[in-house]
């Protein structure tokens, strides 16, 4: 499978995600659903986040230049909201899983969705 193929077939056809994108700590973008374009720079401080979570506290996580209220995080998930739209990311061995679902889809459904693909990956090597 592509990394494409893991986005179009696992997250977005799984309706519980309406944007996403998988991208490796440097920054760069491995796939994405179109439209959502996410800047290295954003990628990059979200990885940053996963180990010091006051730099998300402070100044909230921003994907594609709109800009989400931290919620929660661990060192392999971070949690975001912004209105009636949530972000859920998973950090695996190589890689961030980068998701954003819209109501009326609750947390818990995209946080699933998310982690199940995340856990494959790692058990993959990445």
């Amino acid at each position: 499978m592509s990394w494409q193929d893991y986005i179009d077939n696992q997250l977005l056809a799984s309706a519980c995600v309406t944007k996403a994108a998988i991208a490796g700590f440097d920054g760069l973008v491995w796939a994405k659903s179109p439209g959502f374009e996410v800047a290295q720079e954003e990628v990059q401080k979200l990885v940053a986040g996963f180990e010091k979570t006051d730099l998300l506290t402070s100044n909230g996580v921003t994907l594609a230049g709109q800009r989400y209220i931290y919620l929660s995080g661990t060192d392999r998930v971070i949690r975001a909201k912004f209105g009636k739209i949530g972000v859920h990311c998973m950090k695996t061995n190589q890689a961030v899983i980068i998701s954003v679902y819209e109501e009326p889809v609750q947390p818990q459904q995209a946080a699933s969705i998310v982690e199940k693909l995340g856990d494959y990956l790692i058990t993959c090597g990445y």
